[in-house]
């Protein structure tokens, strides 16, 4: 299964389109971190980030994660843990994955950039959600639920595709 990008705002899941919103820069080829950019390519999907205490485990064939106050998401180019879930410390450069807002509530990391990160080249790509579809710091967002719907079809193997 192939989730699509089709443009800025148009995410493509068989018959569902879905409207959803990227980086504030547009897209990219040449993804560079920091540059609010969303890479283009086609990438495997993560597991199943969520807030236990904002949602009820949502139905889904992925494996799901339960988001603590601990956890943060390395986005550090001089760490060895870039672009890999870590525990939140002072020492290291990260993305808050336990936030006030709901933007992670639902959270899925995509595969970009992922297997043997290269510094620099991006880290923190993720499919979350959002209220307004202001653009995101390079990640693909969707109304919560959208998300929820989406999480019934997909699974492990499940693509995503950014043109």
């Amino acid at each position: 299964m192939i989730i699509l990008i089709k443009n800025k705002h148009t995410l493509v899941l068989d018959e569902f389109i879905f409207q959803c919103c990227i980086g504030k820069k547009g897209l990219t080829a040449l993804k560079v971190e920091g540059d609010l950019k969303t890479p283009k390519g086609v990438f495997g999907i993560e597991h199943l980030y969520f807030r236990q205490d904002k949602i009820n485990k949502p139905k889904t064939k992925l494996k799901c994660i339960k988001i603590n106050k601990k956890m943060g998401w390395c986005n550090d180019v001089n760490s060895k843990k870039y672009n890999k879930l870590i525990n939140v410390s002072n020492k290291i450069s990260h993305e808050k994955l336990f936030r006030h807002d709901e933007k992670y509530d639902l959270m899925i990391p995509l595969k970009y950039n992922f297997k043997k990160p290269i510094p620099g080249k991006g880290s923190c790509i993720f499919l979350h959600l959002t209220n307004n579809y202001k653009p995101t710091a390079g990640c693909v967002a969707l109304k919560k639920k959208d998300f929820l719907i989406l999480l019934k079809f997909i699974n492990n193997k499940t693509k995503i595709k950014i043109v």
